[in-house]
């Protein structure tokens, strides 16, 4: 007997199940407000050499400035360097037409900013680029805060996904919330830069729980027709949350007012947990027999099918839990034992990457688009919902591999048509930015449903787990790939391209899981498996009956 059974007589998909929905809609609401922080935790606006006497206009350049500023080629003065001696000449540049600054004898000397730097504060007024004057030579810093956030995620998937398979999910999505919320707290508490750093990172780490658990935790209470509208349907509270940073961030300009908003509530989340149920299948999984019971008649009572006490009687109960009970815990190397898992986590890993390192790489490059910063985040978050519809069709229709793989070629075309746009062709370059936007959203979007229907349940978190970090790799390095344009300009859009192209590759070689029931042992993995994986010898005993 499989659970599926249990679950068509207390109701596959009801009120019950868009009750759980909904209650698990602020952790995926939250994610993007954290993931995507930086665009305006750590913007840096215009800035020049503190000096004295200088102007505190930042709209036009005047003589005085002019005087004491070197210019770029470009024409813009110089943000990280000042004249040791003021010019006589302040109106022309210190090169002629053909000559390199290097070129000339007597040019002006000139030093880095002695007393720090002025920053234009009519978009910002305070970020933590300006905190700790994280510009000029200190940017990498700037980029690094990303890197160590998505690092702590990284480390945060491993050890969630472990844990909630060992202890479940209801337990870890509590002390993801608590967590999150304390250190989001001391965050915004930071007096130096190294403490907002750790903090930050271990934020991260909390906030990973919500990535593992969420999903999984939603899809083990639904049937298989019904898997793709809650999967898309809790995609959807992901863009609500891009969109709804985008209006706090123009309301708070402040980054420890704007870091608070996004972190209180969780103190909200916290009491909700109280009516968000454990997943049955996990029980059984674990033989928690009664739990499970208590659990399946909520869902029975709330969907509208009377059962009485003796209706889930405990014979087909027990049989269920039989069947998936896990005789050892779940463990990472589980997923590399048996060749069909094998395959899967070795493709997942590579998908993975390639969708959190083109998906981070352009929603953290906000500008060079003609908008300001509000007005492309806001239209970062509106093309997320098309993108989501046309998911929930193609996944019905073309299903979930090719899906997966049309969207991660669809980001890597858009970003490689963009190399070959000019500087002057500005709709142009917004036009493709925001539809690679919307391409690497809907594989973001896909990856997660995907994945979880991959997994045998005894093992689903733990390889969320796995996925989710060498994902959170990927968003790691997107920041400081970034910084590939001081190698070359179009470097840093190349490597995004190329990644999403292997990645699309990969994700053709994974099986198809449209209209499959979700698969609960390892065994059922297996046996799915094409002839030429089934002749290696499965050690199944070493993990499970």
């Amino acid at each position: 007997m499989r659970f599926e059974e249990l679950l068509d007589q207390v109701g596959s998909f009801g009120p019950f199940q868009l009750w759980n929905v909904a209650l698990l809609a602020l952790p995926r609401v939250l994610l993007p407000m954290h993931f995507l922080l930086p665009v305006f935790l750590a913007a840096v606006p215009a800035h020049r050499c503190a000096l004295p006497g200088a102007p505190a206009n930042f709209s036009h350049q005047d003589a005085w400035l002019e005087a004491h500023l070197p210019q770029e080629p470009d024409g813009t003065l110089s943000s990280c360097l000042y004249f040791t001696h003021s010019q006589a000449l302040p109106n022309t540049t210190f090169w002629g037409v053909g000559q390199s600054p290097g070129q000339l004898e007597g040019e002006p000397s000139t030093a880095p900013c002695p007393q720090g730097w002025d920053y234009d504060r009519s978009e910002f007024s305070s970020t933590i680029a300006t905190e700790w004057d994280l510009v000029c030579e200190q940017k990498g810093l700037n980029k690094a805060t990303s890197t160590f956030f998505f690092a702590g995620v990284l480390v945060g998937a491993v050890a969630f996904g472990y844990l909630s398979d060992r202890f479940g999910r209801r337990r870890l999505l509590l002390v993801a919330y608590v967590s999150s919320l304390v250190l989001g707290l001391a965050s915004a508490a930071s007096v130096s830069y190294v403490m907002f750093v750790i903090t930050r990172t271990l934020t991260g780490t909390a906030l990973a729980g919500f990535t593992i658990i969420v999903m999984p935790l939603e899809m083990e209470w639904l049937d298989v027709g019904h898997r793709t509208v809650a999967g898309v349907l809790s995609g959807t509270f992901w863009t609500v949350g891009v969109m709804l940073l985008a209006l706090v961030g123009y309301l708070i300009r402040d980054w420890r007012w704007l870091l608070l908003a996004v972190t209180l509530p969780c103190a909200p989340g916290i009491l909700s947990l109280w009516w968000v149920p454990e997943s049955a299948r996990w029980l059984l999984t674990q033989g928690r027999v009664e739990e499970a019971h208590r659990y399946l008649l909520r869902c029975a009572r709330l969907n509208g099918r009377p059962i009485g006490e003796d209706g889930l009687t405990q014979e087909a109960l027990d049989k269920v839990a039989t069947r998936e009970r896990v005789v050892r815990r779940p463990s990472y190397l589980d997923l590399f034992r048996t060749p069909r898992l094998r395959h899967i986590s070795l493709c997942c890993m590579v998908m993975w990457f390639g969708v959190n390192f083109s998906y981070y790489g352009l929603s953290l490059n906000v500008s060079g688009l003609g908008l300001n910063v509000y007005q492309t985040q806001l239209l970062f978050g509106a093309v997320e919902l098309p993108s989501k519809l046309l998911v929930y069709l193609f996944v019905h229709h073309a299903g979930r591999r090719l899906t997966q793989a049309g969207a991660l070629l669809g980001t890597a075309l858009a970003l490689g048509i963009s190399l070959l746009v000019t500087s002057g062709m500005g709709p142009w370059s917004t036009a493709l930015a925001v539809t690679g936007k919307g391409f690497s959203e809907a594989a973001f979007t896909t990856a997660y449903l995907f994945t979880s229907e991959l997994y045998p349940t005894v093992l689903r978190q733990t390889g969320m787990g796995l996925t989710s970090l060498v994902g959170r790799l990927g968003g790691s390095l997107a920041p400081l790939a970034a910084l590939l344009d001081g190698v070359w300009l179009s470097l840093p859009k190349l490597a995004y391209a190329g990644i999403a192209l292997l990645a699309a590759c990969t994700a053709l070689l994974l099986p198809e899981t449209r209209q499959a029931q979700l698969p609960e042992t390892i065994q059922d993995v297996e046996r799915s498996a094409p002839s030429s994986l089934q002749k290696e010898e499965i050690p199944m005993k070493q993990v499970q009956d």
